[in-house]
């Protein structure tokens, strides 16, 4: 198929650029819900709402989440009332998935738990990349699948398959809900051929003699989402070196497979036998299943420079359309000064925790502890702090008896979602998890319920845990040794401690008298 020319004509039905939409996005504040906004040739919808909209007269506050594309906190609401399209950059299997992989997921958890608290019924769609991501941003170097096969004796068929179980594991052990769709790469070749023929025709590619490449020249809004400076972007900058490369930031749509080289994944395509670009797998795969526009992409910030920054281009290209409204991005785990990485084999698995004896909810609780858009710092006495805080919580939660009846604490439950409307905040919604954990002024029963509404949306293995049936009459183990402590307190005139022990034996459900023969506990 013969490129079109790359005179003025081409491409021309897109007048408009990226930051038009945003700018026009900002200022249609009061637009409904799916507003159609025409610019002329093509139809771009929109859903944005006033960037702030406080609660008034006792009403929920609204859920309000940082759009990247924008760089503001906004308002959410979706294209179609009641349900949103959401879809998030998966695993590429050549290795476990590590912690700060993982932390990523869980931040996806915690958004979709958080849609479906406000009653949203979410279509999740999470890829996995087993074909085509490459060793460097350059578009150059080996495939990392092929790359990983080699060095462990396996096909990369095998590899593919074992460690997606592997990631999926980890997931379960951390509570994650599996997405409504998991789509491999590998399964999907016909339509990221299809889209990429499109991008052709449209003349927003170029061939060369490795493969076929977007030219983002072609395109005056590349680079709009990280705000890169192209004007001072250098060839071997970011992206390497390639002298048939037109842009430095130009990037593959298809990569031609080279002659004499043997490779496991490779297909027939309009431009040669190879396989895709890494970037056109998510454009792809994310259109089939969420249509486009579709509300929310998410991943990790690593990928707003380069995958975002192309998934945005390619697909404007094709469709004249943004691909998604919202984009999210969690930010690193790091070690010390350095953030993880599978490529330099400088990581930690959940496998490792667990191995040192680490509940798997341990290293989730610690993860509450940052705001998601905030780096957070990995130590093993971070982690073992939040081990313990874990354990003491779920212990609290344990001695609290199931009543036959029973109801959330509605104004403390509301504060409890009010937290996490406000852009996903788990570290004040954590706080005030352990305030009704402590707080003996709401009924044992009534705690529970509340505490079990919140474990829905931010787990912390509550709702796992059977209620105590100890003998009646007598008192948990956990209340038998905070009176211990409390009587050695007191026997040492610390009056303050043994006052402080004494609240916490009361938000376990007992009250502790003190008598010539030693305190005595009673169940309330």
């Amino acid at each position: 198929m013969p490129l079109l020319s790359r005179g003025p004509g081409v491409g021309a039905m897109w007048p408009e650029t990226l930051q038009d939409l945003i700018d026009e996005r900002l200022k249609q504040s009061s637009a409904p819900i799916g507003r159609e906004i025409e610019y002329r040739d093509m139809t771009v919808q929109t859903a944005v709402t006033p960037a702030t909209s406080p609660a008034s007269g006792g009403a929920p506050s609204p859920l309000r989440l940082f759009n990247t594309l924008t760089r503001r906190v906004g308002v959410f609401e979706s294209l179609r009332p009641g349900e949103v399209g959401l879809y998030s950059c998966g695993l590429t299997v050549y290795n476990y998935a590590h912690i700060g992989n993982l932390r990523t997921y869980l931040f996806v958890d915690l958004l979709r738990r958080v849609l479906a608290m406000e009653g949203y019924d979410v279509r999740h769609v999470e890829n996995i990349t087993d074909v085509g991501h490459l060793a460097s941003d350059a578009d150059e170097g080996e495939d990392k699948m092929e790359q990983g096969a080699r060095q462990q004796g396996r096909s990369a068929w095998e590899i593919a398959a074992y460690y997606t179980a592997a990631f999926q594991k980890d997931l379960q052990r951390l509570q994650v809900i599996e997405p409504t769709v998991w789509c491999r790469a590998t399964e999907h070749i016909s339509h990221m051929i299809n889209l990429t023929l499109e991008i052709e025709r449209r003349g927003f590619a170029y061939r060369t003699s490795d493969g076929l490449y977007f030219d983002t020249a072609r395109y005056p809004d590349y680079g709009r989402l990280a705000r890169l400076d192209l004007a001072g972007q250098h060839a071997g900058a970011r992206v390497g070196t390639n002298e048939e490369k037109r842009q430095p930031q130009d990037f593959a749509l298809w990569k031609l497979s080279q002659l004499g080289e043997r490779r496991q994944m490779e297909w027939d395509s309009p431009w040669g036998r190879g396989f895709p670009g890494w970037h056109i797998e998510c454009s792809a795969m994310s259109a089939e299943y969420l249509g486009v526009p579709f509300d929310l992409h998410t991943g990790g910030v690593d990928h707003i420079p380069v995958h975002h920054t192309n998934e945005i281009a390619q697909t404007w290209a094709a469709t004249g359309k943004l691909l998604a409204n919202w984009w999210l991005h969690g930010e690193w785990l790091v070690m010390k000064d350095r953030k993880m990485s599978k490529s330099s084999g400088d990581f930690i698995t959940l496998q490792a925790l667990i191995g040192q004896g680490f509940d798997p909810l341990a290293y989730r609780y610690l993860t509450y502890t940052a705001h998601y858009r905030a780096q957070l710092t990995f130590t093993l006495e971070a982690l073992t702090s939040a081990a313990t805080s874990l354990k003491r919580l779920q212990g609290l939660f344990t001695a609290l008896p199931q009543a036959p009846v029973g109801a959330p604490d509605a104004v403390t439950l509301s504060a409890f979602r009010d937290t996490l409307r406000d852009d996903l905040n788990a570290p004040k919604a954590l706080a005030v998890v352990w305030k009704v954990a402590q707080d003996t002024s709401l009924a044992p029963e009534v705690r529970r319920q509340t505490l079990l509404a919140m474990d829905a949306t931010l787990p912390l293995g509550l709702s796992g845990i059977k209620p105590a049936t100890p003998e009646v009459g007598v008192p948990p183990a956990e209340v038998q040794e905070l009176a211990r402590r409390r009587e050695a307190a007191r026997q040492a005139r610390d009056f303050t401690s043994a006052d402080a022990l004494r609240g916490e034996i009361a938000a376990l459900g007992w009250d502790v008298r003190d008598t010539a023969q030693g305190p005595e506990l009673k169940c309330r």
